[in-house]
């Protein structure tokens, strides 16, 4: 197994699941060999392009971040709306929670991590992060 993978993101083979309209799914996770979380990049095409189909993770128990590189998409998460411009970082971390996004511009570039059960244990000095209030 290699130590490190190194790509550029339109190197990484694009899949689909098949659907006419599926925007460009660029699958992270399996290119560069990750086994610990799920990465995935989703760019889309044009505006209104589903970029996040709605489900829930019940079943994988898994938290997901997402982050908007560019454009902006609007989510909806428990039936309540959430808009996200470049650079805005949104985590789900109750896996019950019921969400889809669309893309409100072409081009919109969707970077999406997912991660299971387990609690991350940083070996960061906790001192770092002191400061840093969580959410509730």
């Amino acid at each position: 197994m290699a130590r490190w993978s190194l790509s550029g993101i339109t190197s990484v083979p694009r899949v689909s699941d098949g659907g006419s309209d599926d925007p460009a799914w660029y699958p992270l996770q399996h290119a560069l060999g990750i086994d610990t979380f799920g990465v995935n990049l989703f760019v889309a095409s044009h505006a209104g392009q589903t970029l996040v189909e709605e489900h829930d993770e019940r079943t994988s128990g898994q938290q997901e971040l997402y982050v908007i590189l560019e454009g902006e998409a609007v989510f909806e998460l428990a039936g309540e709306p959430a808009h996200l411009g470049r650079g805005a970082a949104l985590a789900v971390t109750d896996p019950s929670v019921r969400r889809s996004a669309s893309a409100v511009t072409a081009g919109t570039t969707l970077l999406i991590v997912g991660a299971g059960r387990e609690s991350f244990r940083s070996t960061w000095n906790p001192e770092h992060f002191s400061d840093i209030p969580r959410p509730d």
